[in-house]
C-alpha cells in the first residue's frame, strides 16, 4: 500500500514583518494519494503569531470573506496559552491584549467550516490547556476532576468517570465514609 504524502505548503506572500519576524500567508495543497472528497474542518489556521500582526492578519482575512468568528487563544512570552474562547476573533483578541498588555505576546485562531463544532473545539482546547489557562477559568479543569460532558454538542457519545456509590460507613469522628468495594 502506498504511503500518503503530507499536505504541501504553498506560500503566497508576507502579510506583516517586524524585528526579524515575518507573518506569511499560504495554502495547504493536497499531497500525493489524498482523495479529493476529503474536506477540511478548518478554513483558516494561525498559530502563535505576534500580537503586533493582528490588524494585518485581520485585514487579509476580511479580504477572503471567510468571516471572523472562530476559536482563539492568547499566549504569554513562553508560548503558553493563557486565554482562550470563541466568538469574534479579532475583537476579542484586541480586548484581551488591551486588558493584559504585558502578559500576552502571541495569538492563535481557528476559523472553522462548520460553525456547529466551534463550541466543541473550544471546550477541547480549554480542557487540554488545563491550569495553564489562568485568565479564563470557564471550562478549564485543574487536577484530575473531569469537566461537564454537557459542554459538548447533543448526540455526542461519551465515557465519563464517576465516583462509585455504595454503603456509607461512619468514621471515628462520626462523619460518613464510603465503603471500599
Amino acid at each position: 500500500m502506498a504511503k500518503k504524502a503530507k499536505s504541501r505548503k504553498s506560500t503566497q506572500g508576507v502579510v506583516w514583518s517586524s524585528d526579524g519576524w515575518n507573518v506569511v500567508l499560504g495554502e495547504l495543497k493536497r499531497g500525493r494519494g489524498h482523495p479529493f472528497r476529503v474536506s477540511s474542518l478548518f478554513i483558516v489556521v494561525a498559530e502563535k503569531l505576534p500580537f503586533e500582526s493582528l490588524e494585518a492578519v485581520r485585514k487579509k482575512t476580511a479580504e477572503w470573506k471567510v468571516g471572523s468568528e472562530g476559536v482563539y487563544m492568547a499566549h504569554d512570552s513562553m508560548g503558553v496559552a493563557r486565554y482562550g474562547g470563541r466568538g469574534q476573533i479579532f475583537a476579542r483578541l484586541r480586548s484581551h491584549k488591551k486588558k493584559y498588555r504585558k502578559e500576552l505576546l502571541y495569538f492563535s485562531f481557528y476559523i472553522i467550516d462548520d460553525k456547529n463544532h466551534e463550541r466543541e473545539l473550544e471546550t477541547a482546547i480549554l480542557r487540554a490547556a488545563g491550569p495553564q489557562m489562568v485568565l479564563n477559568q470557564k471550562k478549564v479543569r485543574a487536577g484530575i476532576e473531569p469537566g461537564n460532558v454537557a459542554d459538548y454538542e447533543a448526540g455526542t457519545r461519551f465515557f465519563e468517570r464517576q465516583r462509585r456509590r455504595g454503603k456509607k460507613l461512619r468514621t471515628k469522628r462520626g462523619r460518613p465514609r464510603k465503603t471500599q468495594t
